[in-house]
């Protein structure tokens, strides 16, 4: 019944354990004491070449790229604003923050090239975030203080950022592996240009689903209190999740997704874990010609 293995800093895995995962596909994912996505082991992968093929000839087209980096980015931007919809509470989702948030998935749809939508894209993140703290419920207990305002990259500097760190290596993670299963190469994207040793069709292919898995993973362990100051450990300038406060986050990140939705384009149920192959093979059909546009996924 193991579908993954996941490993979190300096785990030993046999030669004969590795064997027996390999055949029977089941991926082995590799990563940093702190969260941060190593590589994965997998067994001879997928044979479908003519999915790579497609691939690599649509990566190569900027103007493909264009459509296809629009789709994900203005999803990305409208379960944002979902999100601040469902989670602010009274008074703290300014309705005008909202509307702005609107305006930005209609000048994404106009973007001319990839650094005109990734500048649409920064500013709705600004303003996301911006509201991000909103989202939150006030903890009295002092310690850190989980502040998204003025949100920096790496190294995390305060447990919100920490958090959201994690949860972005978590979700590259699970987003390589279905690419994988498919056939995709996860490291030759459209919208995050190539570079090396990073994923970039995994992170391109995660945009939709940072507001809706890991944000909201995010929101959930800090407002139920499953996730406190006390679980996190500064160092050096940087802030990460402590041993206990890291099992807690994947059993909610895990949790997340398997949570159940309703597919806007199917109209049927299924986990977020079965979506993400589901879109990852729609993405394949696209790139085959099958299907005219690629169709990003855009909560209710």
């Amino acid at each position: 019944e193991v579908s993954q293995l996941v490993l979190m800093g300096n785990v030993y895995v046999t030669t004969p354990c590795l064997h027996e995962l390999m055949s029977r596909d089941v991926t082995v994912s590799w990563h940093s004491f702190g969260g941060w996505f190593m590589g994965h082991t997998v067994s001879t992968g997928h044979k479908n070449v003519e999915i790579r093929t497609a691939q690599y000839k649509a990566s190569f087209d900027p103007a493909h790229c264009l459509r296809i980096a629009k789709s994900l980015v203005i999803a990305k931007i409208q379960n944002s604003r979902t999100l601040l919809r469902m989670s602010g509470k009274a008074g703290e989702a300014p309705e005008a923050v909202v509307e702005a948030v609107k305006v930005d998935v209609e000048q994404a749809g106009r973007g001319k090239s990839l650094d005109e939508l990734l500048g649409f894209e920064g500013n709705a993140a600004a303003r996301y975030f911006g509201q991000f703290q909103q989202m939150i419920r006030r903890n009295d207990e002092g310690g850190f203080d989980f502040d998204f305002n003025n949100r920096n990259r790496r190294p995390p500097t305060d447990p919100g950022r920490a958090g959201l760190s994690f949860g972005y290596s978590l979700l590259t993670r699970t987003w390589a592996v279905p690419l994988s299963g498919v056939g995709f190469d996860p490291y030759r994207g459209f919208y995050h240009q190539p570079r090396y040793g990073r994923p970039s069709l995994a992170l391109d292919m995660m945009e939709p689903f940072r507001p809706l898995v890991v944000d909201s993973s995010v929101l959930q362990v800090i407002n139920n209190g499953e996730v406190k100051p006390s679980d996190f450990k500064s160092a050096a300038g940087s802030v990460a999740l402590n041993d206990d406060g890291r099992k807690r986050f994947i059993a909610a990140f895990e949790r997340r997704l398997e949570h159940e939705i309703t597919h806007p384009m199917f109209g049927y149920k299924l986990s977020y874990r079965r979506l993400l192959e589901l879109q990852a093979r729609l993405l394949a059909r696209h790139l085959l010609g099958e299907i005219d546009d690629f169709p990003s996924f855009v909560t209710r």
